[in-house]
């Protein structure tokens, strides 16, 4: 049974994550609107969210706050422009690994200890418990798989970068192959300690919501154990998820974009040095960029997640 549910897990994850791959490589590119350690600040035409009245180095916020807003549609739209359609698609090799090594792991995990806590004689597992096999699994999954999560973040963003300074990884393995010669195994896990707090929270929260809404709907007779149930339980999985894990995965995806070159003082010292910089230099509200894609993706990587999930279950339910 619990090589069952790893299997599950694994298959639904990568259909899901390779389906909204696009929304997912719009929400990296919104994340790093506004970011001051860039190698050609010229490049960035996007507005920070509510920046303060403050000045940072040479350079006034106000001034920033008035170039142009672009949006989630906008930045689609420019990246096929200037890099194709394919470029939608950057990074997604990537995104299938990461989603065999953090998904599978953080599915199958939670579900054994979701079965393992479960009050044998009412088959019911209280919320608290739901939430720490989910913070449990998240957490062990992200460890397990922060080297693709770099990789994916990189291979996401290259693009806004100028020609003569991208990194044009060919592929994951490539990318794991470069990183690790150019900059030392442990950039692998660079940014892990934030990449296990965002899945600690996304595993809990999104995967804790679909049990809990969907024993609701089903507890209360509203709906059949049918795809409307599934679909409404992963639209409130989704939601919250984005809320709860948003201004960390902006961090994160800072720390794990930024450019370390020898000899040079790295852009952000940790975590707190980003979140610091970010909120003094944009505004607390830049925590949230990429908010929009970031529940556009959430909602139907969630409903496709769990859809597929629940029939793959009914596929190996006699195995």
């Amino acid at each position: 049974m619990g090589l069952k549910g790893f299997v599950e897990g694994g298959i639904a994850s990568i259909v899901a994550g390779a389906s909204t791959h696009p929304l997912d490589l719009i929400k990296v590119r919104m994340q790093l609107q506004g970011e001051s350690a860039v190698p050609n600040p010229s490049v960035q035409v996007y507005r920070p969210a509510l920046a303060m009245n403050s000045a940072v180095g040479n350079v006034s916020i106000t001034q920033v706050v008035s170039q142009p807003r672009v949006g989630p549609i906008s930045i689609g739209v420019k990246i096929i422009q200037s890099e194709g359609v394919a470029a939608l698609f950057s990074g997604v090799s990537a995104t299938i690994l990461r989603q065999t090594l953090y998904s599978t792991t953080r599915m199958g995990l939670y579900d054994i200890l979701k079965n393992k806590w479960t009050d044998k004689e009412t088959g019911k597992l209280p919320l608290t418990s739901k939430i720490a096999a989910g913070l449990i699994a998240g957490g062990v999954g992200a460890a397990v798989g922060n080297p693709a999560d770099v990789a994916m973040v990189r291979m996401q963003a290259d693009g806004r970068l100028p020609i003569d300074q991208r990194r044009n990884y060919k592929s994951v393995v490539d990318a794991l192959r470069q990183m690790t010669k150019q900059e030392g195994v442990t950039s692998l896990w660079r940014g892990s300690a934030l990449t296990v707090n965002r899945a600690m929270i996304v595993t809990a929260s999104q995967l804790a919501t679909y049990d809990q809404v969907k024993e609701m709907i089903l507890n209360k007779g509203v709906m059949n154990d049918g795809i409307g149930t599934h679909v409404t339980a992963s639209f409130a999985a989704g939601f919250v998820a984005a809320v709860a894990s948003n201004p960390i995965d902006v961090i994160k995806t800072r720390v794990m974009n930024m450019k370390v070159a020898t000899a040079e003082v790295p852009p952000y010292s940790g975590a707190l040095d980003c979140a610091l910089k970010t909120v003094k230099a944009e505004g607390p509200m830049a925590l949230y960029k990429g908010f929009i894609p970031t529940i556009s993706r959430q909602g139907p990587f969630t409903v496709v997640l769990f859809v597929t999930l629940e029939q793959v279950r009914k596929l190996l339910k006699e195995y």
